[in-house]
């Protein structure tokens, strides 16, 4: 696929009103909205929670996933105190190629299988993506569904509907969508909200800003809101100041 153009002013984002918007706001509405989610359950004693991490993999995208290649170890260090992260890795690339991990434990494996993996031109596949989530939640319980990407080329109402099978067995999707592709932030948004999970576009000149969402996402995965706000390091701690208290969870 082609790359994106390049958004204007670097570290800003295009709003869903075609304003521009800071992409610090973009990151702090995210997490806003992760607060704000039900408090997911807790896995049994003793097991880690676990977290799909799908991926673009096709041409454009090689230099954001020699970056996510490294970035990816925050998962595993934010979540190391609350029993840990399960990550399964899962990418699409060429033509109609997709393939997962089994689930891992160690950012060290994760990082040797994504370095060997070469982006290579082709169509999204982020349906297959929701699909191939919705059948390993038949196997265990998955705590949470990261997609990132940059163009969306599919039809959503398929995509919606899976985001909604995901979203009846506890599994929010979090879409992180780079670049400004309308038609991929269109998407990447009803997706995220039929899964009752979060949108946020960050900047591909901002690692950091990516940092702080894989972070978010694992620490909510593995323990909640709670967990959240005890993230360690002064950048934590004023995101959780800003944010408003979570909703009370629905009476069973």
């Amino acid at each position: 696929m082609s790359k994106p153009p390049d958004r204007p002013g670097g570290g800003r984002s295009a709003g869903s009103g075609g304003g521009v918007v800071p992409a610090s706001d973009a990151v702090a509405a995210f997490l806003r909205k992760v607060e704000s989610l039900p408090q997911p359950v807790r896995p049994a004693s003793g097991r880690r929670g676990r977290l799909i991490f799908a991926v673009d993999a096709t041409a454009s995208r090689q230099p954001s996933w020699d970056r996510a290649c490294h970035l990816q170890a925050e998962m595993f260090l934010a979540t190391r105190d609350l029993g840990g992260l399960a990550v399964q890795l899962a990418y699409w690339r060429g033509h109609r190629e997709f393939a997962a991990t089994p689930f891992l434990t160690e950012a060290e494996e994760l990082a040797r299988r994504m370095a060997g993996v070469q982006c290579l031109g082709g169509q999204t596949q982020v349906l297959r993506a929701l699909r191939h989530a919705k059948a390993e939640t038949t196997k265990e319980r998955v705590h949470a569904l990261v997609l990132v990407g940059d163009a969306f080329e599919e039809e959503v109402d398929p995509a919606c509907h899976e985001a909604g099978e995901l979203r009846l067995r506890g599994t929010p999707v979090f879409c992180f969508h780079e670049g400004a592709d309308p038609r991929a932030g269109d998407a990447f948004r009803q997706i995220a909200r039929v899964a009752g999970g979060a949108y946020a576009p960050f900047d591909s000149a901002s690692a950091e800003t990516l940092r702080a969402l894989l972070r978010a996402v694992a620490v909510y995965a593995a323990g909640g809101h709670a967990a959240l706000l005890r993230l360690p390091g002064s950048a934590a701690q004023v995101i959780a100041g800003q944010l408003p208290a979570p909703a009370a969870a629905p009476r069973r």
